[in-house]
């Protein structure tokens, strides 16, 4: 899968405004997202992936996509994840790298690979105040 070989936003921020680390205790998939947000807006992202491919591709996708997205846009780009992944639906509009996950379809126990770093990154938005509460 190119995305993960490309990890773009693969790093590390020097002064995060908000950060997260989500892990998949039943594969050992860990995702640690760091944002800089201004005016509710992402401005820079970074992320490190200890995961499988599925796990850093959805996060290089992020890092290629989610500049200038909001907390609620990435909330609706994760529920068109859930939507791509559990009923073949099309990847979220703005988002074309997602169409490499089409294939993950009917593997279930491989959705949550795909939809880790988009809950990280949620978590990290909602740190930095940038995204509603759950």
């Amino acid at each position: 899968m190119s995305l993960a070989a490309a990890a773009t936003g693969e790093g590390a921020l020097a002064a995060p405004d908000g950060q997260a680390l989500v892990d998949n205790p039943l594969c050992g998939d860990r995702v640690e997202m760091e944002v800089q947000v201004s005016d509710g807006r992402i401005t820079a992202l970074a992320h490190q992936v200890k995961g499988c491919l599925l796990c850093r591709a959805a996060a290089a996708a992020i890092g290629t996509h989610a500049q200038t997205a909001s907390g609620e846009e990435i909330e609706r780009v994760m529920s068109g994840v859930s939507e791509m992944l559990k009923s073949q639906a099309p990847a979220p509009a703005g988002w074309p790298a997602l169409d490499e996950f089409t294939p993950v379809h009917g593997h279930r126990s491989r959705y949550r690979c795909v939809q880790l770093p988009f809950e990280a990154l949620l978590a990290a938005l909602r740190a930095a105040g940038a995204a509603p509460g759950r």
